[in-house]
């Protein structure tokens, strides 16, 4: 018989007995309610002073290349909404409201018309 072969007997040995394994217990989790205590105050002061991009978009087109480089001083470029039309206030590039542009003290501003919700805004992140 060669090392790596075993002789057996023939004879075959039953398997080591096992005890019965328990029945898992279902799992327990602390309540989330904080057990009836007073909510926190919710406190947003730490972001306050974080910078966001506002861009107030007056309207867009699409141009060839071609028509890009013969634009000049005092060409025109046609946009694709109507004029009268609420302009979109944009942060971080993300539609937060529209408004009407006016002017204050020799600068352009927007007076907002239409704020969007807070529904339609966490729709947007999606």
């Amino acid at each position: 018989m060669a090392d790596h072969e075993v002789a057996t007997s023939g004879a075959k040995t039953p398997p080591p007995a096992t005890a019965p394994s328990p029945s898992p217990a279902p799992a327990s989790f602390p309540s989330l309610d904080g057990g009836g205590a007073a909510p926190a105050p919710k406190n947003i002061d730490f972001i306050l002073d974080i910078p966001m991009q506002v861009t107030v978009q007056v309207g867009s087109t699409k141009m060839v290349i071609r028509e890009l480089l013969q634009l000049g001083q005092g060409s025109v470029i046609e946009l694709e909404k109507l004029a009268g039309e609420p302009m979109e206030v944009l942060v971080n590039n993300k539609l937060v409201a529209r408004g009407e542009v006016v002017v204050v003290n020799e600068k352009f501003g927007i007076r907002l018309t239409d704020v969007i919700s807070a529904a339609e805004r966490v729709q947007q992140l999606a």
